[in-house]
């Protein structure tokens, strides 16, 4: 006999139980930094999984499919190619545990997605002079960007700070600075590779009690993060395409099948974001 009465397993108790256990998970995740630390283990299995998917990157630039819907079947690759053209964004999920290239963290979790949008009518030069506005990324990104600035400029080589704030259920502030190279590899192909040198978690952000902690002693919502653009000319427009690998705490034992989608949806919708604003700050300076 369960000690549960038929009235425990309807739908509104599932429900209220769900959000009880989300609220008690979320919590967790955003209070107990002095469990969660990034560890040399945790770094240096992520490292080696960012050396091979360099070293793919370095392959594909010279490969036929410069974006990476053209590996896709035939078919697949022809229908996604509609849907950029219809306006849509084309999302691929990489499985770093399924992959060949040492997807397995302890104590950590490695997300990895790619992007890619359309924009007709622009410009390879329209676009990179988006990108590389960062002075203005608070505006073309917000809410997810909520200060940038360039702090140094080399030609094509920035060094930019980006204060990122993402809510879900709780709030996460973090100061970053990014150390990034562009490469024109012909008058219609370009990319670039960007590196978070640092990534700090801010405290109380806003109030006059605003600090940071030490990075990697936080609350592991973002440790790491690595980023790879390419940008084609072609079809009247330009393709737009983003790679992200980054890497977070692991999940609380017990929790997965609760919290491992709310973690795991935020790499992808934040990506996804950053695209459709690219796309719509372009179309915006075409109308000028």
């Amino acid at each position: 006999m369960t000690a549960f009465s038929d009235r425990s397993r309807s739908p509104g108790a599932a429900v209220a139980l769900a959000a009880l256990l989300l609220a008690t998970a979320t919590a967790s995740l955003a209070n107990d930094s002095v469990l969660y630390s990034l560890r040399a283990a945790t770094l240096q299995a992520f490292d080696r999984y960012v050396a091979a998917t360099e070293a793919s990157q370095s392959a594909t630039l010279q490969a036929s499919h410069f974006l990476w819907i053209e590996a896709l079947p035939n078919r697949e690759c022809t229908t996604a190619y509609a849907k950029l053209k219809s306006g849509e964004v084309e999302m691929q999920r990489v499985r770093p545990g399924d992959s060949s290239r040492g997807g397995a963290v302890p104590s950590g979790m490695i997300h990895h997605w790619k992007g890619l949008v359309f924009v007709p009518g622009a410009s390879l030069d329209d676009v990179l002079r988006v990108l590389q506005d960062y002075d203005h990324h608070s505006t073309i990104y917000a809410p997810d960007v909520e200060r940038s600035r360039i702090e140094s400029r080399d030609g094509d080589h920035f060094r930019v700070f980006l204060r990122f704030r993402r809510r879900r259920v709780v709030t996460v502030v973090l100061d970053t600075e990014h150390d990034v190279h562009y490469y024109r590899d012909s008058p219609t192909r370009a990319h670039s590779r960007s590196s978070a040198t640092r990534i700090a978690e801010v405290d109380h952000p806003g109030t006059p009690d605003e600090k940071e902690k030490n990075p990697g002693e936080d609350s592991g919502f973002l440790w790491r993060m690595e980023t790879w653009w390419r940008m084609e000319q072609n079809d009247g427009g330009v393709y737009i395409q983003s790679e992200v690998v980054s890497l977070t705490r692991d999940i609380p034992a017990g929790l997965g099948w609760l919290i491992e989608p709310f973690v795991t949806s935020i790499p992808k919708e934040s990506l996804q974001f950053t695209l459709n604003a690219t796309r719509k700050a372009v179309v915006a300076k075409l109308k000028k």
